[in-house]
């Protein structure tokens, strides 16, 4: 009987699925740099789903800097940072964020998802255990799947949830060697933050580790900008494990972590994503270590995303909408059925307002929402445009 197995064939048949139920990506191209009013699909549109923050991507001290160091070290690494490519500028941009962390020790890397994907699984193994949140990050998931430590999973938020979790946990025999608390800092499809200062509490009763990815938390939050352990006071004692990312906030590409001294020997010593890859072209490098001096020196840029924020947050709960729980310059529009949020965001692509649905599997089948994200260099006009937009799509599907 011949053997009806077909390679590909399955992979198409499931993009049939994804779009027949609403359920796919449909790719937009941009044109112009990402700025607040930007070229996409060659119509001008007000941005409002970037995750360039404080607009840093197109900062001149940023671009020139990144010119300026190709130039003069090259396009690339021209190997991993592990053999012969770990240049000056990686070494620079490592104690510059240390020190703008006012930590021991940090460690870049390639990508954000690189780092968690690379560092957690080293964490944990056989023995040990990891506690993650029920909406924690895709790469903190794909890492700890990684592994063949236990896995606990406890309530989005919920201290009371966690603590059940780690008194349970406790009852392992024998017991547990290591454990792990992971959790995103800003959750992303919310822009919700995390009850950090309660689970490190938790964490020291136990004995147990806290690992906080504060991606979309760089830049807005905490002093200066410098992200959610500085926001809630805290220090590395408390949570040992500080990730991020340089492609949002910072306006650039790249990840890090940061902690002491032991963990930044250990993450390059174990970390196959960071070993196994080259290293970041010197141009990048040096463009992340100029976001960080704009960061210390022009206070302004993170004051006026949060003053665009809570002007927008206003405006779309005057009108009624469902803006979730939103405590950051991430506000969903919550729209329910997946259907429903396309509509919208097809309804304000018309008004030349860009926002993408947010739909399953990214969020909950019955919780698809628009991602609002507003950045510094928003004017009041190009968010009074957006409002209008939404209010006459809102009202057009019943959703105000």
């Amino acid at each position: 009987m011949p053997n009806e197995r077909h390679p590909t064939k399955y992979l198409g048949e499931e993009y049939q699925r994804l779009v027949s139920e609403n359920l796919n990506w449909e790719l937009k191209e941009l044109q112009t740099a990402n700025e607040p009013f930007c070229t996409v699909d060659g119509r001008q549109v007000t941005m409002l789903c970037a995750n360039n923050y404080l607009n840093l991507a197109t900062h001149p001290k940023v671009v020139d800097a990144m010119i300026e160091a190709t130039k003069k070290f090259g396009a690339g690494a021209g190997s991993d940072r592990s053999i012969s490519g770990n240049m000056t500028l990686h070494e620079e941009l490592d104690r510059r964020l240390a020190a703008f962390k006012r930590a021991p020790a940090s460690l870049t890397y390639q990508t954000g998802f690189m780092a968690n994907e690379g560092l957690v699984p080293q964490l944990c193994g056989r023995g040990d255990l990891f506690v993650s949140d029920e909406l924690n990050h895709g790469s903190i998931i794909d890492g700890v799947r990684l592994t063949h430590a236990d896995r606990a999973i406890f309530k989005h938020k919920n201290v009371e949830d966690l603590t059940r979790v780690m008194d349970e946990a406790e009852k392992h025999k024998p017991p547990y060697r290591h454990i792990w608390i992971l959790t995103d800092g800003v959750f992303s499809m919310d822009g919700d933050l995390a009850p950090l200062p309660e689970i490190a509490k938790i964490a020291e009763e136990h004995g147990a580790g806290v690992y906080v990815d504060d991606a979309h938390g760089e830049g807005v939050l905490g002093e200066g900008g410098r992200g959610i352990v500085s926001h809630f006071s805290l220090n590395r004692d408390q949570v040992q494990v500080e990730m991020g990312t340089f492609s949002k906030a910072f306006g650039v590409i790249g990840g890090h972590i940061t902690g002491n001294e032991d963990l930044r020997n250990f993450a390059y010593n174990k970390s196959r994503s960071w070993l196994l890859s080259g290293g970041v072209p010197p141009g990048v490098a040096a463009a992340c270590v100029a976001a960080i001096e704009v960061l210390e020196t022009e206070p302004e840029h993170v004051k006026k995303v949060w003053e665009n924020r809570n002007y927008f947050l206003k405006a779309m709960q005057e009108l009624g909408f469902d803006t979730g729980n939103s405590e950051t310059p991430i506000v969903p529009v919550m729209c329910g059925e997946s259907r429903t949020a396309k509509k919208l965001a097809d309804f304000i692509w018309q008004k030349s307002i860009f926002a993408l649905p947010i739909v399953f599997p990214m969020v909950a089948r019955d919780k698809a929402r628009i991602r609002v994200q507003l950045c510094t260099k928003h004017t009041q006009e190009h968010l009074d445009t957006a409002v209008e937009a939404f209010k006459e799509g809102g009202k057009k599907l019943g959703l105000i």
